[in-house]
């Protein structure tokens, strides 16, 4: 809990605490509200355990086991407890809903097993140790971890811990030997090189005959070294092996002595903590994870009494849920006929997109008339007309859904949003029968924008130029109709003739319909 107060900025000296660290009056809130939160579980029906100690342990336990699927947490320490799968950052709202890590990938990626990053938590803090190793960083602590096996990770741990450092030449573990081991023979000292090309040898020599690493037309001598010029023969490359094994070694012996600071390192209690497998009490067939029917009235009052909602707005909330089970009971147990035992299933209407998902929009039919109220009253709500566009094959609207699934009550009728694959479950014959009229609407719809396109098609050909562009006269010419040329004509004989005709007459061809350049070649030829 040390934790909570120093992250909370609560001052410890003035705050009322106890004996373990903890505020009592904050201590009784919160074992009321985690005991208002297990009775809710209890009343949707999920099974409810409890855990020793920490709850990311039994869920990690649950999980290792093959009990759950997942555990769903924000804490990374889930996978020191030995969980294969965690699901975090939980967003409904969006087209990725959460995200999810595992172990698996872990090991594959970065080469870190279970014991791995245990070690690297006791050497950067954690949960129960916050402050870790001082001046060990995750880069560092990655580094020393990564070149022991997941079976000496420990030993070699509390070896550097009591004073014992062993020795590494690059990435060849020699733990326990006082010089460090080499299977090559002693180095050589460094030939003397060429100041004029960098090469071995002289450069008096070099002036007289080329080298042999500089490869010239002529004979006239060697080639001057570039800037940056690092020379590749074997005693160089000898050299700088040697000066990075020596860093390494300086590395390797600094982040050592940083370990052999600290006093009881590493923390068996916590090493123990994580590597405990009974995080639970659990009987001799194991934990009880059957899921049971929700307890729809005592869900009611409970949430009208903690919540003070409205009788008809939880029932609101909850139709959902129990669409959902009912569903996936029903694919069980095709006995089942009723929604929350009112309402039978009468139809697919639709296909709906929510965030990049595929719903079945699915109509529910009161099965029994009688003078009760709807078993999900809500307000009655005029449905508004939405437009839709084809993307694909699937009708959708301009925009996604709602994030929530939308009911609506009418009479003695509801629409529900349901998983198309829980339907084709439950009802596999409405759902083929949806299918094939959905593919016949498609079919016909297909068919009847043939023509059309085609008809487009046409359009845009004979509105193409042949051969040489035209002219604008020529444009005219051929584009205006032989009803236009008669008008056209009669309007010039008429304006010809004198007398006061002729100016009506053209204002008479001003305010036609003509666009301007077609009423001034009428007028004026």
């Amino acid at each position: 809990m040390v934790r909570f107060f120093r992250f909370s900025g609560i001052d410890t000296s003035t705050s009322n605490v106890a004996e373990e660290g903890v505020s009592k009056e904050r201590n009784s809130a919160f074992k009321r509200c985690v005991n208002d939160c297990v009775e809710l579980l209890e009343l949707l029906g999920m099974p409810v355990l409890k855990a020793n100690g920490e709850a990311e342990a039994l869920c990690a336990q649950l999980n290792r086991d093959g009990h759950v699927d997942a555990c769903i947490t924000a804490d990374s320490d889930a996978f020191l407890f030995g969980a294969t799968c965690v699901i975090k950052s939980l967003r409904p709202n969006s087209k990725e809903p959460f995200e999810c890590y595992n172990m698996s990938d872990i090991e594959a990626g970065l080469g870190l097993k279970r014991k791995h990053l245990i070690a690297v938590s006791l050497l950067v803090g954690n949960d129960h140790d916050l402050n870790g190793v001082q001046g060990i960083g995750l880069d560092k602590a990655l580094r020393l971890v990564r070149g022991f096996s997941e079976d000496e990770i420990f030993d070699k741990l509390y070896e550097i811990g009591k004073g014992h450092v062993p020795l590494f030449q690059g990435e060849i573990r020699c733990a326990g030997d006082a010089i460090p081991c080499s299977d090559e023979s002693s180095p050589k000292a460094k030939q003397s090189h060429c100041s004029f090309c960098g090469h071995p040898g002289s450069k008096k020599a070099h002036f007289k005959s080329c080298c042999e690493y500089c490869i010239t037309d002529s004979n006239d001598g060697c080639l001057k070294k570039s800037q940056g010029f690092k020379c590749n023969c074997s005693s160089c490359d000898k050299v700088r092996k040697d000066k990075d094994k020596k860093k390494h070694e300086n590395w390797w012996i600094n982040v050592c002595n940083l370990i052999s600071k600290e006093t009881k390192f590493p923390n068996d209690e916590i090493i123990e903590m994580y590597m405990c497998n009974n995080h639970g009490e659990f009987t001799e067939e194991g934990p009880l994870l059957e899921w049971g029917d929700p307890k729809t009235d005592l869900l009611v009052d409970f949430l009208a009494y903690h919540q003070s909602w409205k009788p008809s707005y939880i029932r609101q909330r909850m139709l959902p849920m129990l669409s959902t089970l009912y569903l996936r009971e029903l694919a069980r147990n095709p006995n089942k006929t009723l929604l929350v035992g009112q309402y039978e299933f009468r139809s697919i209407q639709r296909v709906k997109i929510r965030y990049g998902h595929q719903y079945y929009e699915v109509k529910w039919k009161k099965a029994i008339s009688n003078e009760l109220s709807c078993a999900v009253p809500v307000e009655q709500s005029n449905m508004l007309e939405e437009e839709f566009i084809e993307v694909g094959d699937e009708p959708i609207g301009l925009l996604d859904e709602s994030i929530e699934p939308q009911i609506h009550v009418d009479g003695c009728w509801i629409l529900t949003d349901e998983n198309p694959e829980l339907v084709h479950s439950a009802f596999p014959e409405e759902a083929l029968k949806f299918r094939q009229e959905k593919e016949l609407k498609d079919m016909k719809r297909r068919k009847t924008s043939t023509p059309r396109s085609e008809g487009s098609f046409e359009m845009s050909e004979s509105s193409k130029p042949q051969g040489v562009q035209l002219s604008i006269t020529e444009f005219y010419r051929t584009t205006k109709t032989p009803s236009q040329a008669k008008l056209g004509e009669d309007l010039v004989k008429q304006s010809s003739s004198p007398g006061v005709g002729s100016s009506k007459q053209k204002r008479k061809v001003s305010g036609s319909k003509f666009s301007k350049a077609v009423r001034r070649r009428l007028l004026f030829g």
